[in-house]
């Protein structure tokens, strides 16, 4: 049997404790769910780190042994060290996977890894959300079908000020009208980047089947086996130089 995809599923971890709406909805935490159904699809096991931990809970070790990371933040964006930011960053480049969720969008290590602003429209009135799947043979949705729906979901709308992604293989339609990039992939060095919109905290977004197929898929196509280290270090000639400079 293949190694088991070793996933740390981060979570900022503060509308759960202060909004009894999302706490009701997720008692344990959004990581605690998303981690569950991870583990729950077999060859994957989890670990989950929050904001308030020491270092975020993202330190060196816990990076060195993590394959691929998935990302939710919203309200504290602002409060993840940028030394931590540095780190997870460098572990991308070097093949760690980063799947970035809804409001992740606007993190500091989302920005950092896309070079812009990545802004967006935003209403959050609970509309229908319908996610049309535009790449059908990407293996991220593997097994979604057609198109599926959201009932209650917060807009995200066009223009998304990000680099044109490598793939888009999600796009969505809001009952309000507009339409949005909801699943890009990136490749930044040698890792693997997926942004999936969905997710709002207010929305039992995370216990859909679909929503959790395609994080789980995600996690799939993320993970690199191989490992590239960025250094500058001084080349010795291959062959015997003989055109050097009087």
């Amino acid at each position: 049997m293949a190694d088991k995809i070793r996933v740390t599923v981060w979570n900022e971890f503060r509308h759960e404790k202060k909004d009894e709406k999302v706490k009701k909805i997720y008692p344990q935490g959004m990581h605690a769910v998303i981690a569950k159904a991870l583990e729950d699809a077999g060859g994957i096991e989890c670990r989950t780190a929050t904001l308030d931990e020491p270092e975020h809970g993202l330190t060196e070790e816990v990076l060195q042994k993590t394959d691929v990371l998935t990302w939710w933040g919203h309200s504290a964006h602002g409060e993840v060290k940028d030394e931590i930011v540095q780190r997870v960053q460098l572990r991308v480049l070097e093949g760690m996977g980063l799947i970035v969720l809804h409001a992740g969008h606007f993190s500091k290590i989302f920005k950092a890894l896309m070079g812009t602003p990545c802004s967006l429209r935003w209403r959050a009135v609970g509309e229908k959300e319908r996610l049309w799947v535009v790449d059908p043979g990407h293996p991220i949705v593997e097994g979604v079908g057609e198109y599926f729906e959201i009932p209650h979901e917060e807009m995200y709308g066009e223009p998304f000020a990000i680099p044109n992604p490598d793939r888009v293989i999600l796009m969505s339609w809001f009952e309000g009208g507009e339409v949005f990039r909801s699943g890009c992939c990136f490749i930044r060095g040698n890792g693997r980047i997926f942004y999936f919109r969905p997710g709002h905290e207010t929305n039992p977004t995370y216990h859909d089947k679909n929503v959790l197929k395609v994080i789980t898929n995600a996690v799939r196509w993320a993970r690199q086996k191989s490992r590239v280290q960025y250094k500058a270090p001084r080349a010795n000639p291959v062959e015997e130089i003989r055109s050097k400079p009087e």
